[in-house]
């Protein structure tokens, strides 16, 4: 096996969830230690103790990126115990109410925009801080196939929030590249998570009702979505700069 990541400390925003636990088992698999941020420290624990069963290195830090400080606060956390920051994906996200707009409850609007997008912004803002200021690093964003490149009724606020990491990716990935910071997203589709599943609806019912919007017949794995993390994050990509890499079977294709 490859280990790409050795030597380097790799920060995973909401990395006790499904794509989020499979982003930390494929970095540590690579050599980084891993450093899992959310807001359930219960979670965070049990996925810190599975890398570690694993053999691999793995620390949590309790973050609610939607209070004021946190961010930073995480930042300096990760820095201070293991002494940098190579690495940091964003990945924390909620998918909120749904319904059509005119629906859309305010709060539960800026629920969504608070997690999904300013989350996002705040993570990179201290992220960005502390790798131009030692050496460089790379940073990749977890968006989705349902914002700039596709939409479903009733998802707006999460439709939203994702095309505005889109495009805040691009965007952030022009401002810093000249600084040592690249900066990239990944765009998965539907995958095998909790998050696929609507209200009552059963993982066979789930995969039923996908096979037939999904070209390649099934929702992703987690490791599918991690993969093209970890390459994005990798040397292997040193060139790219601002991508949005859509990973969901060709569903927008």
């Amino acid at each position: 096996m490859r280990e790409r990541f050795t030597g380097r400390v790799v920060l995973i925003t909401g990395g006790a969830g499904g794509i989020g636990r499979a982003l930390a088992r494929a970095f540590a698999r690579e050599g980084a230690t891993v450093v899992l941020a959310g807001r359930d420290e219960s979670a965070l624990t049990e996925a810190v103790k599975e890398i570690r069963a694993e053999g691999g290195h793995a620390d949590h830090v309790v973050a609610d990126l939607t209070v004021p400080g946190d961010a930073a606060a995480m930042v300096a956390a990760v820095t201070g115990r293991h002494g940098g920051l190579h690495v940091a994906v964003n990945n924390a996200g909620i998918l909120g109410a749904t319904g059509p707009v005119t629906d859309v409850d305010d709060d539960d609007w800026r629920a969504v925009i608070d997690v999904n997008l300013t989350g996002v912004f705040l993570s990179m803002k201290h992220e960005i801080a502390h790798m131009r200021a030692h050496g460089g690093g790379a940073i990749v964003n977890v968006s989705s196939n349902i914002g700039v490149h596709g939409r479903l009724p009733g998802m707006a606020a999460y439709a939203a929030s994702k095309a505005g990491v889109s495009v805040l990716t691009r965007t952030a990935a022009i401002d810093h590249i000249g600084e040592g910071v690249r900066i990239n997203a990944v765009s998965p589709g539907a995958s095998d998570t909790p998050m696929s599943l609507r209200p009552g609806e059963s993982r066979a019912d789930r995969d039923e009702r996908l096979r037939a919007a999904i070209p390649a017949g099934r929702p992703s794995d987690p490791s599918e979505v991690a993969g093209a993390v970890v390459w994005l994050a990798s040397d292997e990509s040193a060139y790219l700069v601002g991508h949005d890499m859509v990973v969901d079977g060709g569903t927008t294709a």
